[in-house]
């Protein structure tokens, strides 16, 4: 993939959030014109800045998707924002492929549900390029971040949980857990990041919670690779967590002044192992 000549035009499939944007900006800035398939519209006033074109589907509509990309003759796409698997539960549109392709299915997990779009996407020749092309400035690199630093009994928990984090990445449950006291008082699931450091923060009455989130041990770069932001740390601030520790040259970082420097105003701290 490190090899791989890019294409003039490139498309991005764009979740929620910030990446999706970084994404578009990086690549129009790099000559490139990028036509966007957007599955959320919490970001397309965004998106239309830097977007040749802006097309919108849900997450289900995968013949729709497909004829499109046919008939844009796309050649490449990138995968980025947080698309929440709670919309397979909350019963989407699902075209005739979805469909078929979720009775195919024996589990449900993330890797096992966006290896089957993927090899989707490569049937119609398309490749799907790692996730960090466009925006490897964002990728977090070892140390601390904020002007405080963990204790050592803070490192504990970090360590601790890390080792936690990383088996559950690799059951392909989740990427976080919230740790306080040498105890784990939550595991990422299906509800996400933000809903996992509440549940934990509120097990921790609120008080001295660190959080963890890491890779997968076989994290495929093309889809899923861990991302906090400026969300993140208020969702801490709010619920009473101190410490947020990231893996180092595996994470996305959105924000990340801003997010810096609300850490630093309400004492939480930031470090990457």
């Amino acid at each position: 993939m490190s090899n791989i000549i890019l294409e003039k035009r490139q498309c991005l499939i764009a979740g929620d959030g910030n990446l999706p944007v970084e994404m578009a900006k990086s690549a129009k800035q790099n000559g490139m014109e990028v036509v966007c398939i957007s599955l959320s519209s919490d970001n397309v006033k965004e998106l239309k800045k830097y977007c040749s074109k802006i097309v919108s589907y849900g997450p289900g509509q995968v013949d729709s998707i497909k004829s499109f990309l046919q008939k844009e003759e796309i050649k490449q796409l990138t995968f980025l924002g947080k698309v929440s698997k709670t919309m397979l539960v909350k019963r989407p549109k699902l075209e005739k492929t979805a469909i078929a392709l979720l009775k195919q299915m024996k589990k449900l997990n993330d890797d096992a549900i966006m290896l089957k779009i993927v090899e989707q996407m490569e049937n119609i020749g398309i490749t799907i390029l790692d996730q960090t092309i466009f925006i490897k400035n964002l990728m977090v690199q070892k140390g601390t971040l904020t002007k405080n630093t963990p204790s050592q009994s803070q490192l504990d928990d970090i360590n601790y949980g890390f080792q936690i984090a990383k088996q559950m990445g690799g059951l392909d449950i989740g990427q976080s857990v919230v740790m306080k006291d040498r105890m784990i008082m939550a595991i990422e699931a299906i509800e996400g990041t933000d809903k996992c450091i509440k549940r934990g923060c509120k097990l921790a009455k609120r008080k001295n919670a660190i959080v963890v989130k890491v890779s997968k041990p076989a994290q495929d770069k093309r889809f899923d690779i861990p991302a906090v932001g400026l969300k993140t740390i208020k969702t801490m601030k709010r619920y009473g967590a101190d410490v947020l520790a990231l893996e180092s040259g595996e994470t996305i970082i959105v924000n990340r002044e801003k997010m810096i420097d609300y850490a630093n105003k309400h004492n939480i701290i930031i470090v990457a192992m």
